[in-house]
């Protein structure tokens, strides 16, 4: 994955109730040691961001969140193979993934889904991969997370055809108000990255704008999408706090009452409690 450069965006103020960043990759903003990752929270820190989850993009990315999410309490991990890495997806890749599924600290398997943006895996491999993820997160009952880039309704058709895990979080929701409703029905949550702050997205800001308190979260996909105003320049978790606002501003609702929501949406959906008192 690809590293942004260029000048952070300064740190704002610190929130009024902390909130966490439900997808970020530690990794490629430029994290390889446990005093690296820490840095970076610490600055998440000073921004109300307390905690965050690492999610991988390939084998290599895997191991590595699922190591550094037992540096720092603040950090959990998601594991899987992104569906534009899986025209190489064998047991191997199959087998290792498994075990760091079983690891406490990582909290569920993603990013996984369709990708039809990209020319980088055919199709059938990425079906193939995505169906095997579903029943991996069954398997570990941990919340599968989803990536869906011009793929909305192949990606339902599928979890509807396998049946979808208890949990399931569409990372970095791309989608319009009529698909909002038809994820929500589904019993799925919707996570907001910095897209939806962007004043050209009225379709994904009104989907924002409608969905029910229990079906949000926020988060960065740091270091891309940072948010509006520095939308190009290098993103971080602590950004999340540009985010939660702008929302809470989209939603007239106080950004302290929607910050606490969302916290506790995490913790249910992650199971963030359960792992810190393990």
């Amino acid at each position: 994955m690809t590293k942004r450069r260029g000048e952070r965006p300064p740190v704002p103020e610190t929130l009024p109730a902390p909130v966490v960043d439900a997808h970020t990759h530690l990794d490629a903003c430029g994290a390889e040691t446990p005093e690296q990752v820490r840095e970076i929270l610490d600055r998440a820190a000073l921004a109300g961001v307390d905690r965050v989850i690492t999610v991988a993009d390939d084998l290599a990315s895997a191991h590595w969140a699922a190591e550094a999410a037992t540096w720092d309490d603040r950090v959990f991990a998601a594991v899987a193979l992104h569906p534009t890495r899986t025209s190489a997806f064998g047991d191997a890749e199959r087998t290792a993934l498994a075990e760091l599924a079983e690891r406490p600290r990582v909290v569920a398997i993603g990013e996984t889904g369709l990708d039809y943006y990209w020319d980088y895996a055919p199709k059938s491999a990425q079906h193939e991969a995505f169906r095997w993820h579903i029943d991996l997160a069954k398997r570990v009952g941990k919340a599968l997370m989803i990536h869906d880039r011009d793929a909305h309704d192949d990606i339902l058709a599928v979890l509807d055809t396998e049946g979808a895990p208890s949990t399931v979080v569409f990372h970095c929701f791309s989608g319009d108000l009529s698909f909002a409703r038809a994820c929500v029905e589904r019993g799925f949550v919707l996570s907001f990255a910095g897209a939806v702050t962007f004043r050209n997205a009225q379709a994904l800001r009104e989907a924002a704008r409608w969905v029910p308190d229990d079906h949000v979260l926020v988060e960065t996909d740091a270091p891309f999408l940072t948010p509006h105003p520095y939308r190009g320049r290098p993103n971080e978790p602590y950004c999340a706090n540009y985010t939660l606002r702008d929302l809470a501003t989209l939603r007239d609702v106080d950004p302290a009452d929607l910050a606490s929501k969302i916290t506790r949406n995490a913790e249910r959906i992650f199971g963030l409690r359960d792992v810190a008192e393990s």
